[in-house]
């Protein structure tokens, strides 16, 4: 490993591991002192330090925190972010509000402390410019190496403490953040950043938008990853046993279906827990087959008359043993290495929760790369057993939307990034409902002004978003909601609309009561 201690702008010491000096010309940015470091120690980790930090180094923590070669990590504290908050009103996805408490993935990367490897550096060395800030120079390796595969994460395990004193770190100008935006979004973000500005801060920045679009977008379509070899030095596998949850109603055909494939499986489960809703009173189970059939499994099979997909998944979690479990679906459909393949990535990336390819029928992948996922599917992850003691399907979510979401967030509080994995791939075949399937009333179904966006969805955004991101929704909502409603108005359009998030608010905040 290569040390590199800086004062802000300038790199004033290099090191080796056992605190040998290495002979280095110290002038020009840290950025391109890097790549310089990176060309000449082409297998090294290089690690990155404000001196002012040098004693809170947690060096024994960081050879096993960076268990891989495809990682960026990085810490500050939450004073010390290089981008403030108004970033959310350009981004919704879960990178913006970091959990700093925990290992927490995250573009926004710090020259406080950090870690990567050279393979990476030189990797990106062509396409991105060594800026004079060393934090936009980071936050831009991130932004663009995580979708081409690079785990990024804020990870307080680099230092000792997480509390910095006595360390000033460059702040993003609204130049510059205009100047970002424009560089690694869409175009049209800077137009949506200056109206979400003045919407809700009153503040009508048009200097930084018009140097912005002087800037050049930075693309990725150059940039191979590919290359950089994983295999983790971490142990996540122990016995490889895997147990199953799936919650089925009115779906018999398709859940037999689902048995096959699992009955079929290279390395097979310990077992599958089938909670069957039907929600009418005398109903009786339609899955006979599960007891008139020989399976190389066990099979606990459990019949309740409450629907709801929530309650069914806390129930089957509850009866889990097994060092792992897969969430499904009754109306999947895989191949029959599925659960082998999967255990084997898991071993080879070190991960704790991972969700699959979930594409319907004839649907093309757009997800070619390992990466950090923006969501978790219920229907089609695996996630390690002992992680789900204290998570659980939010009940609040029940017949809405984001449940499946919200679980995932639960485990990315606690530490535990969710991976896409885009092979092996599971079918959705969104089987069609059964047909005793009991609509539900819902709190806000016979209200005078229907409440726009779900409270469900409110809710989730209450939950883990910021304040910025949510008034960001607001606005596209409201823009993209626009040419699919009756009133053409603007003005009338925007009372209507106002009412309905409010409602929507209204009804969010109910359920979060209630939860």
């Amino acid at each position: 490993m290569i040390i590199v201690y800086h004062i802000n702008t300038k790199i004033i010491a290099v090191t080796a591991l056992d605190n040998q000096k290495i002979e280095f010309d110290y002038q020009g940015t840290i950025a391109s002192g890097l790549q310089k470091i990176a060309k000449q120690f082409p297998e090294k980790k290089i690690l990155w330090c404000h001196s002012a930090v040098k004693e809170q180094l947690n060096l024994e923590a960081i050879k096993t925190l960076f268990h891989h070669d495809k990682m960026m990590l990085s810490f500050s504290s939450s004073q010390h972010h290089f981008f403030d908050s108004k970033i959310g009103y350009v981004e919704e996805s879960l990178f913006i509000n970091v959990n700093k408490k925990v290992s927490y993935p995250t573009w926004q990367m710090s020259s406080v402390v950090g870690v990567i490897h050279a393979s990476v550096l030189n990797a990106l060395s062509d396409e991105i410019f060594c800026d004079s800030n060393f934090d936009y120079y980071l936050s831009s390796i991130a932004k663009i190496g995580m979708p081409l595969g690079l785990l990024c994460y804020s990870e307080p395990g680099l230092l000792k403490s997480r509390e910095l004193k006595n360390i000033l770190i460059s702040k993003a100008s609204i130049y510059t953040l205009f100047r970002f935006v424009k560089q690694h979004y869409k175009t049209q973000w800077v137009f949506l950043l200056l109206l979400n500005l003045a919407l809700y801060k009153r503040k009508f920045p048009i200097l930084p938008l018009f140097f912005s679009l002087f800037y050049k977008k930075r693309k990725n379509n150059t940039i191979n990853l590919d290359s950089i070899p994983v295999q983790s030095s971490r142990k996540v596998i122990d016995t490889s046993t895997v147990d199953v949850i799936i919650p089925t109603i009115g779906r018999s055909g398709y859940l037999y279906d689902v048995l096959k494939d699992f009955s079929q499986q290279t390395l097979l489960p310990n077992k599958i827990i089938i909670v069957e809703q039907n929600p009418e009173e005398f109903s009786k189970s339609e899955l006979d087959y599960i007891y008139e059939e020989k399976w190389p499994f066990k099979i606990e099979h459990f019949f309740i008359h409450q629907a709801g997909a929530c309650n069914a998944r806390n129930l089957a979690l509850n009866q889990t043993k097994s060092e792992w479990v897969f969430l499904a679906d009754d109306d999947n459909r895989f191949g029959p290495n599925l659960i082998q393949e999967i255990l084997q990535k898991i071993e080879q990336y070190g991960n704790e929760v991972v969700t699959t390819s979930y594409l319907q029928k004839n649907e093309s992948k757009k997800n070619r790369k390992i990466i950090q996922w923006p969501t978790f599917g219920a229907g089609n992850s695996f996630v390690k057993r002992n992680l789900l003691n204290s998570v659980r399907f939010n009940m609040a979510l029940e017949f809405g939307y984001g449940e499946d979401s919200d679980f995932g967030m639960q485990l990315r509080n606690q530490g535990h990034d969710v991976l896409y994995f885009p092979e092996p791939e599971i079918i959705h075949l969104k089987a069609p409902i059964g047909g005793f399937r009991i609509k539900p009333v819902l709190l806000w179904q016979k209200d005078y002004v229907q409440p726009k966006p779900s409270p469900t969805v409110m809710l989730y955004l209450i939950l883990h978003n910021t304040q910025e991101q949510l008034f960001g929704y607001k606005t596209t909502l409201f823009i993209k909601y626009y040419k699919y409603q009756d009133i053409k108005n603007p003005y009338r359009y925007f009372k209507m609309f106002q009412k309905q998030w409010n409602q929507s608010m209204f009804w969010a905040n109910q359920l979060k009561k209630a939860s």
